[in-house]
């Protein structure tokens, strides 16, 4: 679900960029309203949490609005730098048996599993940038959005910061659902240019916090750079198993599905921070920074 294949229009460099000017230059699970994108990412993310009682303002900076990335967009920002992160995005882990491949399929398991430890180190740092949220005393402490969130990577304000660190898990997480084959159906004859599907219509397992067993056959597409048609040789292509757009070579049910799914996953990813809160700062203070972060004025909590 990444606009990786995005370039910066030339623009003065006083101007800032918001997403709608900038062109992308291949499909993905997009950011941005328009050039086959319909804002997946934020979507995905209020749908998911459209059960928790954000408030419109709070929404808005974790999911994006039109016109921005929100935190959840901020991996598609190409001044972030992390367009090409395969961890970022769950891609490169890629395999195709049998016979002789590019890969192993050790590689591409490490590959994928570096996406997962990308998105609870990100959840293990929000939980960390909570605590300037309220104090001990249970005073509030850095809770402003006031004109909005950079998510530019630079450490500011709690809630930002707070925000920031679950967009990135956010963001790896829903695109774990469109690059790789978890929720694709089963082929008849498997190929490089057709993968194999796992099936699944509920999250993975192996991607909760329990964790599990890395499952057999799970796979994601290669991504090396734009044109994609240039990478990649003789391995599976993030162009051929992505759900990024309603235009999947996978067909419409499988992004239909794919967006389900990772809202399930998104849903349960912030229960999860919510429930390390309490854990973490005990009751009181864990419920307090909870209502401080979903409230639009955190002086009512």
């Amino acid at each position: 679900m990444r606009k990786r294949s995005m370039v910066v229009t030339a623009m003065a460099a006083s101007i800032l960029l918001a997403p709608q000017a900038l062109t992308p230059k291949a499909q993905a699970f997009g950011t941005i309203h328009g050039f086959g994108q319909n804002a997946e990412h934020e979507r995905i993310t209020r749908g998911g949490l459209a059960s928790f009682g954000f408030g419109s303002d709070s929404l808005a900076q974790l999911a994006g609005k039109n016109g921005t990335w929100g935190a959840v967009g901020a991996p598609d920002d190409p001044a972030r730098g992390l367009m090409s992160s395969k961890a970022a995005h769950c891609d490169g882990g890629d395999v195709f048996t049998p016979g002789a491949y590019p890969q192993s399929a050790a590689m591409a398991q490490a590959i994928l599993t570096s996406c997962r430890t990308y998105i609870y180190s990100n959840i293990d740092a929000a939980v960390t940038d909570a605590a300037r949220l309220v104090k001990p005393n249970l005073r509030l402490d850095s809770t402003s959005i006031f004109g909005g969130c950079t998510f530019n990577g630079v450490k500011g304000r709690a809630k930002c910061n707070v925000f920031e660190d679950m967009g990135m898990a956010f963001h790896a997480a829903q695109d774990f659902y469109s690059h790789s084959n978890w929720i694709d159906t089963p082929r008849a004859a498997p190929s490089i240019d057709d993968p194999q599907g796992l099936n699944h219509a509920a999250p993975a397992p192996w991607l909760s916090p329990a964790g599990a067993a890395f499952p057999a056959g799970l796979i994601s597409g290669c991504y090396e750079g734009y044109p994609e048609s240039s990478y990649c040789d003789g391995r599976i292509r993030h162009a051929v198993l992505n759900k990024d757009t309603t235009g999947t070579a996978r067909g419409l049910p499988a992004y239909h599905r794919a967006m389900d799914v990772a809202a399930q996953d998104t849903r349960a990813k912030w229960a999860y921070f919510e429930s390390r809160l309490v854990a973490v700062y005990g009751p009181a203070r864990g419920a307090k920074m909870i209502c401080v972060l979903k409230r639009d004025n955190p002086g009512s909590c």
